[in-house]
């Protein structure tokens, strides 16, 4: 822990009225009794990023999936789930930009993207 994360753990547990031990113990178990919210607490900025740019490969390949669905469509081809598909898909897309949004709102001190 640094000078910085030290002052400011420091500060917290002050305003909560404990000691540093205290607070760092209650916090411990707090994390602990719902690790998939921890994780995703402290998942670092790299780790954000990398999964962005895995979702936008996933994306890619759809796009190249939903080419070969026109191309059949144009053979006269039948796509009953065409339109549940595509919304679907273009929800995840809209859910990938917001986080990228939040992601570089954050990385700018706050400020909206």
């Amino acid at each position: 822990m640094n000078d910085a994360e030290f002052a400011r753990f420091t500060k917290a547990a002050d305003q909560c009225a404990m000691s540093n031990a205290a607070f760092l113990a209650y916090a411990v178990d707090k994390a602990a009794r719902d690790l998939t919210r921890t994780a995703a607490e402290i998942a670092t900025e790299r780790e954000v990023i990398d999964e962005i740019f895995a979702a936008r490969r996933h994306l890619g390949r759809i796009h190249g999936l939903f080419n070969q669905v026109a191309k059949a469509l144009n053979s006269g081809a039948d796509a009953p789930h065409l339109d549940a598909t595509a919304q679907a898909v273009l929800g995840a897309a809209r859910r990938m930009e917001d986080a990228a949004d939040v992601l570089l709102a954050h990385r700018d001190g706050g400020a909206s993207a």
